[in-house]
């Protein structure tokens, strides 16, 4: 289709009155006419942009008259509170994008990709007008991707540094966990029910109401839960109500990757801190001043038992307490240590509390993997039933490949980190050779802590950050582990995977995942994972170690990182010939 489709008009300008005026008096009447005729007559999109510091601030919009539109920028440019004063301090320039086929709404989702894009892009400290307009259903709508993918890449060759390539993008956790998603038709359903109970709470004067989502890994609750909490500011900003949002992760790399979207959208900057961790969040707030609506992602990954920096018992307790609705985003299948643990009974108490309110909610469809149901059957009877299956031949567009050596495995994964479709590709491993953070390798022969096997080794997660530049630290400050370009040469964990995709995983199955008896096995005396392994009191005061489940739950979030496919290595020979022989 997209030979058949025009090129984008592209015009990039210095963004100045005077700019403008000679553009539209000298420059447009010097063009074709058909230049003329699309930029003067037809809906456009536009960029204003403008350095800060050394990074970007952008502010992406579209209008039927882009020569009146962009004078009323500039007649609001007085308010040094506005972002239409930057046009004049900082040097802006100003991009014009026109095309034959544009229409109302076919530029409003151009400017909404645009939006989500510039969001994404590192050197973009801030984006303004960000609230997206998706539009369900028109005349091109099957041109869309074309035009956008055209227009990206004529923006690129203007400007490199402000429009990096599509793949790397796309590859962002930011553009993963960004609220500009275009959603689904359940997502959209559960945005609109969350937003609707939590305004009825307000409304009302009710607190500790609990909304329980539960949803596999991949299956959109990051997107719905940053979403909801972007539309509901947008909403308060609009209607002039006072609004307290928190967003809540108990997930370092995570947190990151909130925060900067927060700055980015300039929630930072109105509301002040909006995104914590839990125990952060329960140390600032109490019962008798609850804020409005506290999000939290990764909801698994909560304490339900106290430790050193948690005092408490149970921290979505806590939370409801301290909040008049509370929105769980749950997977029971990525709890991985012992004080993640939730006893059946509790849980399933939390979730009858939120089903009787009507405010229970389960997603269910895949969104993450490029997987067909086959494919996905056989990943859930390996993780979920211990049952090797025979690997589908047909994957639907997903890649299983089993390899004997993990050198082999290694140097495929690198092939497709070389390749700009799959940068994004990383080997990552059961939690099965030693590993700290605060000491060295007790072997003064050994530079790193690393996962060794034969005479293959490769330093785990984080250890090659410290031979970096203080300019290589500076340019990964802020990007997910697998973005960092280093982290190649390591391997990745649990708790730095955990909540991110990946284009390929490479997963090395260590000595804790074994095969007897036509049975996969979890061994927890093969794990290095204390946090997993060792007893956890329960609430009648019994203690019980659940090593068994939790390492399965290990293997299930490496096993679903891959969005395109996943490589497999297994140390247990049994294993290893097992699904070598699955693979036939």
């Amino acid at each position: 289709m997209s030979v058949n489709i025009a090129k984008p008009i592209i015009k990039q300008i210095k963004d100045s009155r005077d700019a403008l005026d000679f553009f539209e008096t000298v420059s447009l009447p010097a063009e074709d006419e058909k230049t003329q005729k699309i930029i003067m007559n037809f809906p456009t999109v536009y960029i204003h942009n403008w350095q800060e510091s050394g990074n970007f601030e952008v502010y992406v919009g579209e209008s039927n008259d882009i020569f009146k539109r962009t004078r009323q920028h500039y007649d609001a440019a007085s308010d040094k509170k506005r972002w239409q004063s930057k046009l004049v301090e900082k040097d802006a320039s100003l991009f014009i994008i026109g095309h034959e086929h544009f229409n109302k709404s076919l530029t409003l989702d151009i400017e909404n990709r645009l939006m989500h894009y510039m969001m994404s892009v590192d050197r973009v400290k801030h984006v303004h007008n960000l609230r997206d307009n998706p539009q369900t259903s028109y005349y091109p709508m099957e041109e869309l991707d074309d035009i956008f993918r055209k227009i990206w890449k004529g923006l690129r060759r203007e400007n490199k540094e402000l429009f990096p390539t599509e793949s790397k993008i796309k590859d962002s956790a930011i553009y993963k966990a960004s609220p500009l998603h275009k959603l689904t038709k359940d997502q959209e359903k559960a945005r609109d029910l969350i937003i609707q109970k939590v305004f009825k709470a307000i409304d009302n004067g009710e607190t500790k109401q609990l909304i329980f989502i539960d949803g596999e890994a991949g299956t959109g609750k990051t997107v719905l839960n940053s979403s909801t909490f972007y539309e509901l500011y947008c909403l308060a900003e609009e209607n002039n109500k006072e609004l307290s949002c928190h967003l809540l992760v108990n997930h370092d790399e995570q947190i990151t990757v909130y925060e900067q979207i927060a700055d980015k959208l300039g929630l930072t900057e109105k509301y002040g801190k909006v995104v914590s961790k839990p125990t952060t969040f329960i140390n600032n707030h109490t019962e008798d001043d609850p804020v409005d609506v506290a999000f939290i992602d990764e909801a698994h990954l909560l304490l339900t038992q106290g430790k050193q920096s948690y005092r408490g018992e149970n921290q979505l307790k806590d939370i409801i307490d301290r909040a008049k609705v509370t929105v769980v985003m749950f997977d029971e299948n990525q709890i991985l240590t012992t004080e993640q643990f939730w006893e059946a009974q509790i849980l399933e108490k939390y979730r009858s509390q939120a089903k009787l309110g009507n405010n229970y909610i389960v997603f269910d469809k895949q969104l993450r993997m490029q997987v067909n149901p086959e494919t996905m059957d056989w990943i859930d009877s390996f993780t979920k039933l211990g049952q090797l299956k025979k690997i589908p031949k047909d994957l639907g567009g997903y890649s299983i490949k089993v390899f004997d050596t993990p050198e082999n495995l290694d140097i495929e994964i690198q092939k497709k980190a070389k390749d700009g479709d799959s940068e994004l590709s990383r080997v990552i491993a059961t939690y099965d050779w030693e590993y700290s953070s605060i000491n060295k390798p007790p072997n003064h022969l050994l530079k790193y802590w690393e996962v060794l096997i034969g005479t293959w080794h490769k330093p785990w997660n984080r250890e090659l950050e410290s031979e970096l530049s203080r300019k290589e630290k500076r340019e990964i400050r802020g990007l997910a582990w697998a973005e960092q370009p280093q982290t190649i040469k390591e391997v990745g964990s649990t708790f730095t995977i955990q909540g991110f995709d990946l284009n390929y995983a490479g997963v090395i199955l260590g000595p804790s995942v074994k095969y007897r008896n036509g049975k996969i096995i979890f061994d927890p005396s093969a794990s290095h994972n204390d946090k997993a392994i060792r007893n956890r009191t329960l609430s009648d005061g019994t203690k019980q170690k659940f090593g068994q489940t939790l390492i399965q739950h290990e293997v299930r979030v490496l096993m679903t990182r891959g969005v395109n496919g996943m490589y497999i290595y297994a140390c247990d020979p049994e294993l290893r010939q097992a699904l070598l022989e699955a693979a036939k």
